[in-house]
């Protein structure tokens, strides 16, 4: 007997979704959030299927679910692109990951024991030596890496929850601008480690605050220009 009134039969069994259809949903994802796959590239179903692989039948599901999350329009008669973000779309989401970038740095700067900052010290080593080289993909994965850990030294699983769901989103949107923001950006991240190790709440929320703000008027600008 349901609770809910609905009719018996009425509410479908749920399947549980096969491995292969997650594959390619995160292989299309990952290109998509590198840019290998730009925003408004046609993207044809064949052709996917080839590359990976596979039938054009996890393909189809997998450009539906990216649809539904907004990273692929599908547009009648004409198929699947990727999504073009808007100015107001970046906008929107930089801004929220200003705030809860700048509340992970308070709370590392207050729960941060000598492992942390070391950790930190690495990852921003390793970024530095990817702008070196001029790694961009390189330098764009040690960003999401370093920022990953300063939300985990925060301590709070419910920020850290929230900052996972825009994590893919905003590689998506720093990409373009990794080569820009290149040094500066690491100079940044060593400025907010040194405020984290000194236990500066203050100073490593206001650090933050204006690393990620650099990182939203750098998109802004390149767009525009």
């Amino acid at each position: 007997m349901l609770s809910t009134g609905l009719p018996q039969g009425a509410v479908p069994k749920l399947e549980r979704p096969g491995p292969l259809r997650d594959r390619v949903y995160e292989a299309l994802l990952e290109l998509i959030t590198t840019r290998a796959l730009r925003p408004g590239q046609h993207l044809v179903e064949s052709e996917l299927a080839g590359h990976l692989g596979v039938s054009r039948q996890p393909v189809r599901e997998a450009l539906q679910r990216l649809n539904t999350e907004g990273w692929v329009d599908l547009r009648p008669a004409q198929g699947a692109f990727v999504h073009e973000p808007t100015e107001e779309e970046a906008d929107q989401l930089l801004t929220v990951r200003t705030l809860l970038e700048a509340e992970a740095a308070r709370l590392a700067a207050a729960n941060t024991g000598a492992a942390g900052i070391t950790a930190l010290e690495e990852l921003c080593a390793e970024g530095e030596r990817a702008v070196e080289a001029d790694d961009v993909d390189g330098a764009v994965a040690m960003n999401a890496r370093f920022h990953a850990k300063v939300m985990e030294l925060a301590g709070n699983a419910v920020l850290a929850e929230l900052a996972a769901q825009v994590d893919r989103r905003v590689r998506w949107y720093y990409t373009p601008v990794a080569r820009q923001r290149g040094q500066q950006s690491w100079i940044e991240h060593r400025r907010l480690i040194a405020a984290i190790s000194d236990r500066d709440q203050q100073r490593a929320t206001e650090l933050m605050r204006e690393h990620t703000e650099h990182t939203r008027t750098s998109y802004h600008a390149r767009q525009q220009g």
